[in-house]
């Protein structure tokens, strides 16, 4: 197992050997056909070979996690990691050097992320000694009926969904409002400071690396037809600000336009972007592509602190946010989990894949029925972890049989609700993670939704609104369904952890409560079955993973790789993934049957044994390998006898972790 520890350096990328006489650092022809289409995800094992390969074509390589004793950052591209950090070092938070970092982002990687779409938060307060959450995610138009979107999914969707591109997906962009509203409680320099190294890059040049510039090309393949087609209303302002011409690898992208609005932001604050000159131009460029978002919509829109949700894990203590986000299955998932010896059975054993892939259908299951927008629906978003609810539902997993579609929904929650049917495509979404030396640890998601956005950029503002909106449904009875001022079901999803202090400090902790006025008493757990003991519960881990449906699946197995496998930060990242798709999603109408009967297809890494492939298709389950949307990694954990930050990122993409 790979463990190596680089004190405050760059995460190092190393080549992988190769038997083979290509050179690994030689990226293979493509042919025509592969060329059309985006390659897979990775493939890859916890030791790396030879046909192992990133989304370009290149072989993988293997890197090391980052120890830094001050202040660390995780990003998906290594400038926004160097600013979050730069930041720091001029006296900023982790929320400073988050904020900076995700501005960075929205310009080198616009495939992914932008001021154009919505963003969620968990922050770890040392101050206050709280876990607050952020959501930051936009509404409907006010002005657009079901009607008028239903009209437009009969135009260009045979009426099934609402369409991916154009303004019936657009909703309110949250981020620069959630951008604010974090500043203000947790930043310490002038928020102008914070952008002003993107500004400087979006004149200048800003470099793109390998796996960006891969998917950008896929822009115009995207877009170009459905401007033909009448369903993207506008393209000319979206090919002169990304496509004339498409970045490669190792150019550098230059958007003036884009620095122009970021500098507005800066010098006149974020509600600018909400009721100033920028929104007001916003709101004409809608109305003069028939679209439906207006100046009203930007002006009324705000974003909520919301209460994480947290449920206990062996020694952990996992924390997700409510929806209407997904982030609930993954404690459904944990839940389901904590009954089954996973690490007797062994990483990558037919039993422990078969237990994580029934949990996951299950809670997927309650994702699909009872996960919207709070405001609109009377479902208590605690009401997916109550005690022993999922402690039932798991007693329904068979390791020998994977369960039929309807026992999968006859498991669900007891809602007076049918089931949806529709699955939901992959997002582009940015996840990256920022600690400071006072402690606070920022967890922080960032995303356009699919491929880029809805394709529609402002007049002169140099970003892409994001196409969120196409993950409503369009069934009146549904939970989840389309209504004016609403937000969507959420994909994107931070996370963060606790664990508990079993270490050599515990008896200063207990002595750091007597001096606070408490009289220091051990706190207990039962949720593993005995009572255990221990100090308390420590901010231990911000971490996230990027990929659509694949983010609680994803955030469930970075813990069980760290807690019952026993892996590094870096290595639980690295390690192959499964992801389960199909089922029931919360898109569609309720009452249709076709999900119902539907299994799914379990994808696997190549990684994963071949014996536990087999053996999975022999206990019912659909195999596809090696095609898993392993997602993009990015996590941050203290190391509580030393006090250093460890810090990992995806070795699947273009990220960097870094420290001082």
């Amino acid at each position: 197992m790979i463990r190596n520890l680089f004190l405050a350096v760059p995460a190092l990328l190393l080549t992988a050997c190769a038997s083979t006489p290509t050179s690994p650092s030689v990226k293979p022809e493509r042919t025509e056909a592969e060329a059309a289409e985006p390659a897979p995800m990775a493939e890859l094992s916890t030791t790396p070979g030879p046909g192992q390969r990133m989304p370009s074509g290149r072989d993988l390589g293997v890197r090391s996690a980052v120890v830094a004793p001050h202040a660390a950052a995780a990003t998906a591209h290594p400038l926004a990691t160097q600013v979050a950090l730069d930041v720091m070092k001029q006296g900023g938070s982790a929320m400073d050097g988050a904020i900076a970092a995700n501005a960075m982002l929205g310009l080198v990687e616009p495939t992914a992320n932008g001021i154009g779409g919505d963003l969620f938060a968990i922050v770890w307060d040392p101050e206050s000694g709280q876990l607050y959450g952020y959501n930051g995610s936009g509404r409907s138009p006010m002005g657009a009926t079901l009607e008028d979107i239903q009209a437009k999914a009969d135009e260009f969707m045979d009426g099934e969904e609402i369409p991916p591109v154009g303004a019936a997906p657009v909703t309110v962009p949250g981020t620069v409002e959630a951008w604010g509203a974090l500043h203000e409680r947790f930043g310490k320099l002038p928020f102008n400071t914070l952008l002003e190294p993107a500004i400087t890059y979006a004149r200048e040049g800003a470099p793109i690396p390998e796996v960006i510039a891969f998917y950008w090309q896929f822009g115009p393949r995207r877009f170009e037809p459905a401007h033909e087609s009448g369903m993207l209303e506008e393209y000319d302002n979206a090919k002169a600000t990304y496509f004339s011409p498409t970045p490669r690898e190792g150019s550098l992208f230059t958007n003036p336009d884009l620095a122009d609005t970021l500098e507005a932001i800066a010098y006149h604050g974020p509600r600018h972007f909400y009721d100033g000159d920028l929104a007001h131009r916003m709101g004409e460029y809608f109305e003069r592509i028939g679209g439906f978002l207006t100046y009203e919509d930007f002006a009324n829109h705000q974003g909520e602190w919301v209460e994480p949700i947290c449920v206990e894990y062996r020694e952990t203590k996992v924390c997700e946010l409510p929806p209407n986000t997904q982030g609930v299955a993954a404690l459904q998932m944990l839940q389901m989990l904590e009954g089954f010896d996973l690490r007797a059975m062994g990483w990558g054993s037919p039993d422990a894949l078969m237990a994580q892939v029934e949990a996951k259908r299950l809670a997927f299951a309650d994702r699909a029925r009872g996960y919207a927008d709070p405001d609109f629906v009377g479902i208590p978003p605690d009401a997916f972890v109550a005690p022993g609810f999922n402690a039932r539902k798991a007693e329904l997993i068979d390791l020998e049989n994977a369960l039929p579609g309807e026992v999968v929904q006859d498991g669900s929650l007891g809602l007076a609700l049918e089931v949806a049917d529709v699955r939901l495509g992959d997002g582009d979404t940015t996840y990256l993670t920022v600690a400071d030396e006072n402690g606070m640890m920022v967890s922080l998601i960032q995303s356009n939704y699919r491929g880029m956005g809805s394709g529609l950029v402002p007049d002169g503002l140099g970003f892409m609104f994001q196409d969120r909106g196409q993950l409503f449904s369009l069934d009146p009875a549904h939970p989840n369904v389309f209504e004016p001022g609403k937000r969507p079901f959420h994909t994107i999803i931070p996370a963060f952890a606790f664990k508990r202090n079993t270490y050599s400090n515990c008896p200063e902790r207990l002595q750091d409560r007597i001096a606070a006025g408490g009289d220091a008493p051990l706190e207990t757990s039962t949720a593993g079955g005995d009572p255990v003991e221990f100090c308390a519960y420590e901010p231990w881990m911000s971490f996230g993973l990027m990929g659509g449906g694949m983010q609680p699946q994803g955030h469930v197995q970075i813990i069980l790789n760290l807690v019952d496998f026993d892996m590094g930060l870096q290595e639980a990242g690295d390690a192959a993934r499964w992801e389960h798709t199909g089922g029931c999603e919360p898109t569609d109408d309720l009452g249709g049957d076709e999900c119902e009967a539907d299994m799914g297809v379990v994808h696997l890494e190549a990684g994963i044994p071949e014996a536990s492939r087999a053996e999975l298709e022999a206990r019912g389950h659909t195999v596809e390998c090696c095609r898993a949307n392993a997602g993009g990694y990015q996590a941050i954990m203290r190391d509580f006898e030393s006090g250093a930050w460890i810090a990992a990122t995806e070795m699947r993409k273009d990220g960097a972790a870094g420290g001082y």
